[in-house]
C-alpha cells in the first residue's frame, strides 16, 4: 500500500528520533505509537548504550508500554512508525502486544546490505524481516525517499565508532 503523507511525517519523526539516538551515542533507531486519531501516544530512541541494556529497543519499549497503557482495541487500532524494520526481538513483541500496522523507512534486508556494504559484517541475529517473525502483522516499508537518510545516520556511526576505537 502507498504511503501516506501523514505516513511520511511520522516517518520522518522516528528518523529525528534515530538522529537523537545518534547523537546520544547509541544505534540510530527511533519509533513512535500513534493511534487511530494519528495522535502521537508514545515515542523513544534506541538507547542500548547509553542505559547498557540490549533489550532498549524503541519497537521493544512501544510495545511494552502499550502493553500497560492501552485497551487490547487500542493496541490493534495503533500504528509503529520506525526508522527501520523491526528485528525479531521486536517483532516478537509487536505481536504479543497485538499492535497494529508496522510502517518502516528501512528495511532489515537494507541494513544488513548497509552493514557489509560499511565494513560490519553480520549481526549475531539472522536479518529477518517482520513478516518472516510475525507473518499476520500488517506491515508497510521501506520508504524509498527517506532509506538514504537512514542509511546516512548508520554511516555516521559507523564513523564514529572507527574513531574512538
Amino acid at each position: 500500500m502507498p504511503l501516506s503523507s501523514t505516513d511520511t511525517a511520522f516517518l520522518n519523526r522516528s528518523i529525528q528520533l534515530a538522529q537523537e539516538a545518534l547523537e546520544a551515542g547509541d544505534d540510530p533507531f527511533g519509533s513512535l505509537l500513534v493511534d487511530a486519531h494519528n495522535k502521537i501516544l508514545q515515542e523513544d530512541r534506541n538507547r542500548i548504550h547509553t542505559e547498557s541494556n540490549l533489550s532498549l529497543h524503541p519497537e521493544f519499549t512501544l510495545a511494552l508500554w502499550a502493553q500497560e497503557n492501552l485497551s487490547s482495541a487500542d493496541r490493534a487500532a495503533a500504528t509503529v512508525y520506525t526508522s527501520g524494520e523491526h528485528c525479531p526481538m521486536c517483532a516478537a513483541a509487536h505481536a504479543y502486544a497485538g499492535l497494529g500496522r508496522i510502517v518502516y523507512a528501512s528495511s532489515a534486508r537494507q541494513f544488513a546490505g548497509w552493514m557489509e556494504e560499511l565494513g560490519v559484517g553480520k549481526g549475531p541475529v539472522a536479518p529477518l524481516g517482520i513478516r518472516d517473525v510475525a507473518p499476520e502483522l500488517v506491515v508497510d516499508g521501506p520508504a524509498p525517499d527517506l532509506s538514504g537518510l537512514v542509511f546516512e545516520l548508520h554511516r555516521l556511526r559507523k564513523e564514529r565508532v572507527r574513531d574512538m576505537a
